[in-house]
């Protein structure tokens, strides 16, 4: 029964490890979904940057045109940054992915120990119930035999 309830024990933990290591990597990979949408941003107000800058040298008006430089510029260097924020994202998600598959297994295998334990312990009551039953039955038989022996001798 001990080393039932110690198996049961670590299944527990492991899947607590096994469900933290999970959320964890939910967090890494929606941070990088975000970082990604952040991307896509960056390179819209680029284009619209330089859009403003061709509509500026039709219209002339030097004030857009600049702020369309600057804003194509400005723009550029976020999604530059945001790239490098991405690569290291996905890095740490692979590396909390393989952590957490790490887990499972470990959470799995632990199932797996606490199951035949459990039918290791259901065997041995089966066994233990049987033999009580084949007790009783040979006493049984013993006492009707002793009984009837008793009535013979009288």
């Amino acid at each position: 029964m001990g080393l039932n309830r110690l198996t049961e024990r670590i299944l527990r933990i492991r899947q607590l490890e096994e469900d933290e290591s999970r959320r964890t990597l939910e967090v890494l990979v929606a941070e990088l979904g975000r970082l990604e949408v952040a991307l896509r941003a960056a390179k819209e107000r680029e284009r619209a940057g330089r859009n403003l800058v061709d509509a500026s040298a039709s219209s002339g008006e030097i004030a857009d045109r600049i702020a369309g430089m600057e804003e194509s510029r400005s723009a550029g260097r976020r999604a530059i940054a945001l790239a490098l924020r991405i690569r290291a994202a996905e890095s740490a998600v692979a590396l909390q992915r393989q952590q957490y598959l790490s887990k499972r297994t470990s959470r799995l295998q632990a199932e797996t120990l606490a199951e035949s334990e459990r039918a290791r312990e259901i065997a041995t009551d089966l066994r233990r119930s049987q033999q009580a039953l084949d007790d009783w039955y040979l006493n049984r038989m013993r006492l009707n035999n002793d009984r009837r022996h008793d009535d013979e001798r009288r």
